[in-house]
């Protein structure tokens, strides 16, 4: 039988060098030196473990092949693996084929492992890739039409742009003649003041004749009975206002050009008084005396009269006082916020003397007009009513504004009426009709207080973002100046008698005072919290403030 084909591993030779001597002796039997062969064809020798296989199996030793077998691949390679690189040096172990066999099916499985997973995460890409996609195309879809939408608007703005440019010539002719219909009222206004002069005074004098005729005619006839006077819908106890505004005298007026020039920087703390434990919320100074009224939250108000105090229980805001013509009582008007009413005190005696229910929310503020006969209140239930202190009635609810009327005051001298709201307006009034004839629109914000200057002719009003606005009374389409003391709220504002300094009362605990011709504000600090309140003195000269720290800080 012919030897098998030699197989990668240890020749013969090097086997027998390495082999014991035993087993060298058999083999020498089938090993020859290549010198004795009679061929000239060199021999290429087997492999050992082949070389063995076939010497075994030609000698029928087959219990010894199986030996073999099992040595061969147990301890006698490993053997071979631990003493072969010592013994020869320069040679490298060659694995069999059986082993390397076994190796590549293991790599093999945990390369087919990882394609099969690769396999799934490509799937799952794939997947992930089409659905991004979809949503790729979808999202261009949307943005497409979002653009087609952009520009169609941006279309339709440049069209509505050029429509409202047209327009422009006929706003401006519709506000000029807004402008002239208001001069022209102004002065139908004042043409019909000097008419009422004239009537009233004709019928004045024919009032006195008639009632002389009448005497003499009842005395001539005491048998006959009385005509009956015609039936009227007027209380008999009714006030009628003032016929002409140049029959109010207005004390302020001539301060005005003999008030002593002082700079509004020129003002500091001269003293303090603890008037109040809990803020207060308002104060006012009675128009000719040096009485200074005060109200807090601790349901009291105050009179500070020089040294002495007088204290009343009961209350929780002051608005104003006045004197009641008639007597020399002196009166002040308090809103009671709790029972929403305006109650009359009579300070002499420290009592209430009059309440005025009427309001369905907290009153915010009163004022007197300049005769005394008339007090108008306003309220967080958006209305202004105006109040006859002779009938003790209602005679007006003036309706306008659309949010909390935060301020009401007469005009000085006058019938016209100034409120301002929560809803960032003014409103001018004729208390005689209550019909409002002028809006002030300009603020941002809720409006807090406004006044008016001792001429009447320059109104103020503050926000509650610190915003100033001055306005001319001739002209309510826009202020003719603003200041800005915020960005804390002002909570009043109030002219000086000469009317070129305004007071400003601010939540952050400053006091500004502000030049009106210039609008430059300086601060006065003094207060520990938010002022409240603040007014001049008779001639100018003093400032007077009230803030929630409970004092009263005097500025000279």
């Amino acid at each position: 039988m012919p030897p098998d084909p030699p197989r990668f591993g240890l020749s013969p030779e090097c086997l027998y060098r390495l082999a014991p001597p035993l087993t060298r002796r058999k083999l020498e039997c089938f090993i020859r030196p290549a010198t004795e062969l009679s061929t000239g064809v060199a021999e290429i020798p087997e492999a050992v473990d082949d070389f063995l296989r076939n010497f075994l199996r030609r000698a029928g030793l087959s219990r010894t092949l199986n030996r073999f077998e099992a040595e061969w691949y147990g301890s006698a390679q490993k053997l071979l693996t631990e003493t072969l690189p010592v013994a020869a040096a320069g040679f490298s172990f060659v694995p069999d084929a059986l082993t390397h066999g076994q190796l590549l099916r293991s790599e093999l499985e945990t390369v087919r492992r990882d394609t099969d997973r690769l396999r799934q995460e490509v799937l799952v890409a794939g997947e992930a890739l089409v659905r991004m996609q979809r949503e790729r195309d979808f999202h261009r879809l949307q943005y497409r039409r979002v653009a087609g939408d952009k520009n169609r608007l941006i279309e339709d703005f440049k069209e509505l742009k050029k429509h409202l440019q047209s327009y422009e010539p006929a706003l401006r002719q519709l506000e000029d003649k807004y402008q002239a219909a208001l001069r022209h009222k102004m002065l139908i206004s004042l043409k019909k003041d000097r008419l009422q002069n004239t009537t009233d005074a004709r019928q004045n004098q024919e009032k006195s004749q008639t009632t002389k005729e009448k005497s003499v005619k009842k005395s001539d006839s005491a048998g006959k009975s009385p005509a009956k006077s015609p039936i009227s819908s007027r209380h008999p106890k009714d006030t009628e206002f003032p016929a002409a505004c140049s029959r109010l005298v207005n004390p302020h007026l001539a301060q005005v050009g003999f008030e002593k020039c002082k700079s509004a920087g020129s003002f500091s703390l001269s003293y303090s008084i603890r008037a109040h434990t809990l803020p207060i919320s308002c104060i006012d100074l009675h128009p000719r005396k040096l009485i200074l009224a005060s109200a807090s939250d601790d349901r009291s108000w105050r009179l500070e009269i020089g040294f002495i105090i007088i204290i009343a229980v009961g209350m929780m805001h002051l608005c104003s006082c006045a004197t009641f013509p008639g007597g020399n009582k002196d009166f002040i008007p308090l809103l009671d916020c709790s029972s929403l009413q305006v109650r009359l005190w009579d300070f002499s005696r420290g009592r209430c003397v009059l309440t005025l229910p009427g309001h369905s929310q907290p009153t915010w503020g009163c004022s007197f007009h300049a005769c005394g006969h008339f007090l108008a209140s306003c309220s967080a239930d958006r209305t202004a009513k105006l109040w006859d202190l002779n009938s003790q009635r209602c005679r007006l609810t003036l309706r306008h504004h659309a949010a909390s009327v935060n301020s009401v005051c007469f005009l000085p001298s006058s019938n016209l009426l100034l409120t301002c709201s929560a809803d960032k307006s003014l409103a001018v009034w004729d208390a005689r009709l209550g019909v409002c004839g002028s809006t002030f629109r300009g603020h941002q914000h809720p409006c807090n207080h406004a006044s008016s200057n001792p001429a009447g002719d320059v109104l103020a009003s503050c926000d509650s973002r610190g915003v100033v606005n001055l306005w001319d009374i001739r002209k309510p389409a826009a202020p003719m100046a603003t200041v800005d003391t915020g960005p804390s709220a002002a909570n009043q504002v109030t002219f000086s008698p000469s009317g070129k300094m305004l007071a400003v009362a601010s939540s952050d605990g400053l006091v500004r005072v502000v030049e009106v011709g210039l609008c430059v504000a300086s601060s006065l600090s003094g207060h520990r919290d938010g002022v409240q309140s603040v007014t001049f003195d008779h001639t100018g000269e003093t400032v007077m403030s009230a803030g929630s720290d409970g004092l009263i800080n005097i500025w000279a």
